[in-house]
């Protein structure tokens, strides 16, 4: 994605289902659960730049002793950071203490069975220590302790808030992770003292009610009776002081959660690879928690996976197939050469199929596996073409002939390159334009001046800005006859509410686009007819409110809306003429047949609180608001 866009964190969670005695004398190190955790955040790293952190609960430890243990970090190398910080405690461990995974446990932090760890993207917000998961709600009844970390945005956190205030709680700030966290943590208080008043009468002791809670805490329960009004997408993992851990996924399956688990451990994560890599284990052994469901672990050691609230529709985010996700995942892998492939025919009819006058090449690497798929597609229509050459040829065959046709190939190269980034300090606004546009380098000599077409894919546009400012002003130095850019995802022309940071209508060039030919074709009073619209609908239910900006882009052909973007992309003073060709909505679904999410692309929001937050977005937008939409 040429313009970078926030997205969504990543969650690892680990379980050692064995003492610690037992991975020291199999594994070698009493450190296997940190080593795994560290693997596994490293290995989902794209899902977090701003931040890291790392919690871990000991089980069974003597009253008086420490159990929980948190560290957080928001430095530049903020994984390197992290794990330094915590293996600063064992520095002054001699080599045969290290070796002693009791010891290790009875006398240092983050020897625990239980770790939950987290990488920060943050889409909104300060970037803050304060900011970084696991967030951690403490007590000094044991099983009242709660460490949340997530990958999620509510889209109704005023309502939940509401809420809490209503059960009289004081929440600390406004947000959806300490709100998420202070309405699960309210519901296991009140479980664990229903479950104290229910074993009180038979004479038990408050100790021995401790163990009861331990064994019978029913934490399907608790979270069907927290989520029943989150309306989001969400993948949430907690831990519970007293050894109880859950990874819970939002009801539509929005964001993406994967586990596995043997005799020896339970393991999450967000990403499938990331697992497989860190334990060496098949691809068939790593499940996808299914929506509205939680992968459940009991002190005990029982692991289990249940529904906790009720299914909707699955409506699994596209944009991690098309480019958060890391595309080491076999099925990512093909869908986004399956999106590139699918544009083959577009880009040939772009360029008439002009294959000896045609460059291909991609911009950012991200783009890569998507560029791969449309260069197959155009090889398959080219052996098509040469196929049906060569019959006409006939008794006529020659051998020059032949060796001709044969030798005509696509034109592949490596002709974009991301440079160093441009540090821009104190220049004047023109001064720090000339510096943004070499954010890109170019391989000189190899497009034919004023003869040949340059076609880039990126794997989707966003805002324009980058191509604006940047890329085509570089690529335009080659002085190709005509430039195309391929996006492997459909028009980007709604805000996302579940973990994207795209909620200003105004920033999308799709919509920038709509609202020009909306002016241009005599209908800019569509505009303020939908924004009454919307404000009509601000005091109803989310339930009952409608996207009233869909609408608008009816008025329209999609091949238009690409083609006012392309003038709009178009730098000044810019003579090469410029086509833009994006993917379908029809070709998204086709690639990506289980992951149909695409709200951001077709205006269908997976809960009823995305058209609240489209309509917001688009009444900020009337009104000169730039303020975030939900």
């Amino acid at each position: 994605m040429s313009d970078q866009i926030k997205h969504e964190c990543g969650i690892a969670m680990i379980r050692l289902l064995k003492p610690l005695s037992y991975y020291q004398e199999k594994y070698g190190t009493a450190f296997y659960g940190l080593d795994k955790m560290q693997l596994l955040m490293q290995k989902q790293r794209n899902r977090g730049q701003d931040g890291a952190g790392l919690a871990t609960i000991k089980l069974d430890v003597e009253p008086g002793k420490k159990y929980i243990s948190r560290k957080r970090s928001n430095a530049s190398n903020y994984l390197g950071d992290l794990f330094q910080q915590i293996h600063r405690h064992f520095n002054d461990v001699d080599s045969d203490r290290l070796k002693d995974a009791d010891w290790l446990k009875e006398n240092k932090p983050y020897m625990g069975e239980l770790l939950l760890g987290h990488l920060r993207y943050g889409t909104h917000g300060d970037n803050t220590i304060e900011t970084c998961h696991p967030f951690l709600r403490q007590n000094n009844w044991i099983a009242r302790n709660l460490i949340l970390a997530g990958n999620f945005n509510l889209t109704n956190v005023d309502e939940l808030f509401d809420e809490l205030i209503e059960l009289g709680q004081y929440p600390k700030e406004k947000s959806d992770t300490v709100t998420v966290l202070e309405k699960i943590g309210h519901f296991l208080d009140d479980e664990i003292q229903r479950l104290h008043t229910w074993y009180k009468p038979d004479g038990y002791s408050n100790r021995e009610i401790n163990e009861l809670i331990y064994q019978n805490l029913d934490i399907q329960r608790l979270l069907r009776r927290a989520s029943k009004k989150f309306d989001g997408g969400y993948v949430m993992g907690g831990l519970i002081g007293h050894g109880d851990a859950f990874m819970m996924r939002d009801p539509a399956g929005i964001r993406p959660a994967f586990y596995y688990h043997d005799d020896e451990v339970v393991v999450a994560a967000s990403e499938r690879p990331a697992i497989q890599t860190v334990f060496d284990i098949h691809l068939d052994k790593v499940k996808e928690l299914n929506r509205g469901h939680a992968l459940i672990i009991k002190k005990d050691g029982r692991v289990m996976v249940e529904p906790y609230i009720e299914q909707l529709e699955r409506k699994a985010c596209s944009f991690e197939r098309i480019y958060f996700s890391r595309g080491t995942d076999r099925d990512i892998y093909l869908e986004r050469k399956q999106l590139g492939k699918q544009l083959a025919n577009a880009v040939l009819d772009a360029v008439d199929h002009d294959y000896k006058r045609t460059v291909y090449s991609f911009v950012p690497n991200t783009a890569e596996t998507a560029y791969f798929g449309l260069i197959e597609g155009l090889e398959e229509r080219l052996n098509e073409y040469k196929k049906e050459e060569i019959i006409k040829m006939g008794s006529d065959l020659k051998p020059k002939k032949l060796e001709k046709l044969l030798a005509l190939k696509t034109r592949t190269e490596k002709l974009v390159v991301k440079d160093a980034k441009q540090r821009t300090f104190i220049a004047d606004t023109s001064s720090r334009g000339a510096l943004v546009s070499h954010a890109y380098d170019v391989t000189y000599g190899i497009v034919k001046n004023h003869k040949d077409t340059l076609v880039l894919v990126d794997d989707s546009i966003v805002r324009g800005t980058t191509l604006r400012d940047s890329i085509i002003q570089i690529v335009s130095r080659l002085k190709p006859k005509k430039i195309v850019i391929v996006s492997s995802a459909p028009q980007i022309r709604f805000p996302d509410c579940y973990g994207i940071d795209m909620s200003r209508m105004q920033e999308f060039v799709a919509f920038r686009a709509l609202v020009a030919l909306l002016k241009e074709n005599d209908k800019g009073h569509l505009l303020q007819e939908a924004y009454e619209r919307c404000k009509a609908q601000e005091h109803l239910s989310k339930e009952e409110i409608t996207n009233e900006v869909a609408a608008l882009y009816d008025e329209f052909p999609y091949e238009e809306v690409s083609k006012k973007i392309a003038e709009i992309v178009t730098p000044p003073g810019i003579d090469i003429p410029i086509e833009v060709i994006y993917q379908t909505v029809d070709g998204l679904r086709e690639a990506c047949p289980n992951n149909n999410g695409d709200w951001y692309f077709s205006g269908e929001y997976p809960t009823p609180g995305g058209n609240r937050v489209v309509n917001r977005s688009f009444i900020n937008y009337m009104e000169g608001n730039n303020k975030r939409a939900y």
